[in-house]
């Protein structure tokens, strides 16, 4: 899954490997399949495969578009400082909070204007960043919206799924800068190809694994982490 110009440490491969004896993730197209697996190599939560929602359409699109040069916006210096081998907009330090209007979401407003239509959105602290985003003419190439928090980060990826734009959520509260880089990641790792999937299908959970799509762990790694097996059977 990683593209030959880039070094791949021995520990992240072994760590792939493991991932890969607790959850079988063959059945997943290939970029969904990417950023499922990283973003659960970056948490070591495998309920991301049952908690994302994504589309293989719209991820080829974002690939497209990454890596033809569109630029790619954070909302804190976190999720920026996990995004490797590409520089990210960040405009938290320049805002400023005010009435109906928190820092985060004055940021979103300033990088929007900075950038313009067209960017890849990368959101994984605020919910409010990801609500503000919602408000703008923005037209983004991707929104990976996965805010972490008990207040509105769940509502805030609601919305984003119901507004149709091409994205990555996840359903529950769980979120954050590491998983949110992760996402972006697995598309700049990805290998440039040819899109396998011309005609568009409807956003869906990543989840719904086939019934014998989780394998038995290995009693030590079980004991280590619980029964992996609650990732495929979350609705």
């Amino acid at each position: 899954m990683f593209p030959e110009s880039r070094i791949v440490h021995p520990i992240e491969e072994e760590s792939f490997r493991r991932l890969r004896t607790r959850l079988d993730t063959s059945h997943f197209p290939p970029l969904t399949r990417a950023v499922v697996e990283r973003v659960i190599h970056s948490a070591a939560d495998l309920d991301y495969a049952s908690d994302l929602v994504t589309d293989e359409v719209a991820l080829e699109k974002a690939h497209r578009a990454l890596h033809d040069g569109a630029p790619v916006v954070v909302d804190v210096e976190m999720v920026a400082a996990g995004i490797t081998r590409r520089d990210t907009v960040c405009r938290l330090k320049d805002a400023v909070s005010g009435p109906g209007l928190t820092r985060s979401a004055h940021a979103i407003r300033l990088a929007y204007e900075q950038v313009g239509p067209g960017a890849l959105w990368v959101i994984g602290c605020a919910p409010t960043a990801l609500e503000e985003l919602l408000t703008l003419d923005a037209a983004p190439a991707l929104v990976i919206g996965l805010p972490v928090g008990f207040v509105g980060a769940a509502e805030s990826k609601a919305a984003l799924r119901e507004s149709g734009l091409p994205a990555v959520s996840n359903v529950s509260e769980k979120g954050g800068s590491a998983v949110a880089a992760a996402a972006l990641n697995a598309l700049l790792y990805h290998p440039v190809s040819r899109p396998s999937h011309p005609v568009s299908r409807p956003s869906h959970p990543v989840s719904r694994p086939m019934p014998d799509a989780v394998s038995h762990p290995a009693p030590e790694a079980e004991s280590r982490a619980g029964s992996p097996s609650k990732s495929k059977e979350k609705s």
